[in-house]
Formats: C-alpha cells, structure tokens, sequence
C-alpha cells in the first residue's frame, strides 16, 4: 500500500498513531516540527507493528527513507521542509506536462487505428512509470514528469476520438473535474469532511471493491461474456458506475489535501512535494476520464 496511485493506495508524509498521519497534529509549544509528534524528527516512524498491532497504527505507504533502520533520525532542516509553494510548483509542472503532451497528441495524431493503438501502448507506458515511482522509496522528478509525458499521449488521442463523435465533450470533461475538484478543496478546507482513519479505511474498501469489480467487468467484456461494455456501457448502468467513479476521485482528493497539509505541518522534506504532485496528477487524471466517459453518455448518439 504504497502507491500514489489513486486506483491503489496513498504514500502518507506522516505517522503518529493514525493512518498515514490522519487523526494526528503537530504538538503544541513548539513540537510541531520538532522532537515530539513529528515523525521527521524522531526515530524511525516506519517502524513494522508487532504482532497484533493494528495496521493502520503506522505508515502502510513506505519504509523510512530518511534513516536508517533504528538509527534516530535529526530533525529535517528549516530550509529544506516542503512548503505549500513547493507543492504548487511540483504539481503545475507535473499537470503542465501533461497538458503539453496531450495538446501535441491532439494536433498530431489524426483519429485512426495507429492513433489509437499509440495511446494504448502510452497508457501502459505511463503505468509502468507510476508503478516504478510508486514503489520507490525516494520522488524521481524525472520519473513523474515522464509519466505525466505518456499520460498526456494517452489523454490526447483519446480526448481527440472523443471530440470527434460527441463535439466538445472534453472541454465540458475539463470544466467538470475543475468544478469536482474546486467542489472537493472547499468541503475540505470548510471541514466538512473529516479525514480519519475510519474515513480512510471505509473509502479505501469502497475504491478496492470498485476496482476489482471493474477489472472482472473487463474480462467478461474481453472474453463475450459482457456485450456492450457490461458495467462500462454507454447507458444508465454506465453512467451510474461513472458516477461512483467521480465521487471516489473526490474522496482520493481529499486523502491528498490531507497528506500534503500533513506534510507541511510536520516539516516533510522538501522532495516530497513531488510525490504530493504526483497524487494530486494521477487522481486529476482518474477524474477526468471519467468525466469525459460521463459527458459522453449524457450526450447520447449527438
């Protein structure tokens, strides 16, 4: 469970008794960033629970990368903590490559069957590069903003077929994950959702039973099994699974609002604000497609 993917699982800043730092605050007094309750300045916060702990007691998203084992760890130095700015930076250059690569996909693959089988082979580029980032213990710069590269192939060719068909269904898509996400940051920051643990566990199931329903979905579809798409279909079914699918983007979201305020509040080193934008590009990425799938069913054969 250490994926930024948002089809898999989340990598926490932080652990301090909750899962991936939910449920926890920097201590008062000074501590926040310092020796007591933050997990960048003790010692090793990955720790393995013993047996019978409970899981979600520690960082279920990777080992400590900062220490070595059992080693203490020196606090994170003031100038290189992640800041807000960082995490805005990393994630507009991560979003902008995305952007670039889908704009040149779209103005230079012509909707035909190479186009298409040109952004499958980006689409599987672009999750082999995430599940290598994914499983590593450190952000690669050039690992993410490669697969942001691929991602925006894939996104352009088929944005493209989708326009071809149904006329300005992926700027309805885009305007549709701006609102989901404008929707989501102002529910989070008002607290009307609260991210703990029980939310986390609770929408992780939900998301991991989604997930594998939609992987039999596709190979009874794959094998005849499923005719017209099955549960993906471009009807009401479709459309309510679509449904679903945004409102789970939503709750990712709020998983990263949550590890990034995390981050920032117990002094996360700066690289992994990387990681940050690479959660915020993957779940943005979920939204709209799902969106684009949506907008579609919505317009019919127009």
């Amino acid at each position: 469970m250490r994926s930024s993917n948002p089809v898999f699982s989340r990598r926490g800043f932080s652990r301090d008794n909750g899962y991936a730092g939910f449920n926890t605050a920097p201590q008062a007094g000074g501590a926040a960033v310092g020796a007591r309750g933050n997990p960048y300045a003790t010692g090793n916060p990955y720790a393995q629970p013993g047996a019978g702990a409970d899981p979600y007691a520690q960082n279920p998203y990777a080992q400590n990368p900062y220490a070595q084992q059992g080693a203490p760890q020196a606090p994170v130095a003031t100038g290189n903590r992640m800041t807000m700015d960082d995490v805005v930076m990393r994630s507009a250059m991560t979003l902008g490559t995305v952007v670039v690569g889908a704009v040149l996909a779209w103005a230079l693959l012509p909707v035909s069957s190479t186009s298409y089988g040109l952004a499958i082979g980006a689409a599987l580029i672009a999750f082999v590069l995430a599940m290598v980032q994914s499983f590593k213990r450190k952000a690669s710069p050039a690992l993410i903003l490669s697969y942001a590269a691929f991602e925006g192939v894939f996104l352009g060719v088929i944005s493209e077929m989708f326009n071809s068909r149904w006329s300005g269904a992926p700027f309805q898509a885009v305007l549709g994950t701006m609102a989901v996400s404008g929707a989501t940051l102002l529910v989070y920051k008002a607290g009307w959702v609260r991210v703990t643990a029980r939310y986390a566990r609770i929408g992780m199931t939900i998301a991991l039973a989604f997930i594998l329903v939609m992987a039999v979905n596709l190979l009874l579809v794959v094998f005849g099994v499923a005719e017209d798409g099955g549960l993906r279909s471009m009807g009401p079914l479709g459309a309510i699974v679509g449904i679903l699918a945004i409102v789970l983007g939503a709750f990712f979201l709020t998983l990263d609002f949550k590890q990034i305020e995390d981050g920032i509040a117990y002094g996360a080193p700066r690289e992994e604000s990387w990681l940050a934008a690479f959660g915020l590009t993957m779940t943005l990425v979920w939204i709209y497609i799902e969106m684009l799938r949506l907008v579609a069913i919505f317009s019919g054969d127009d």
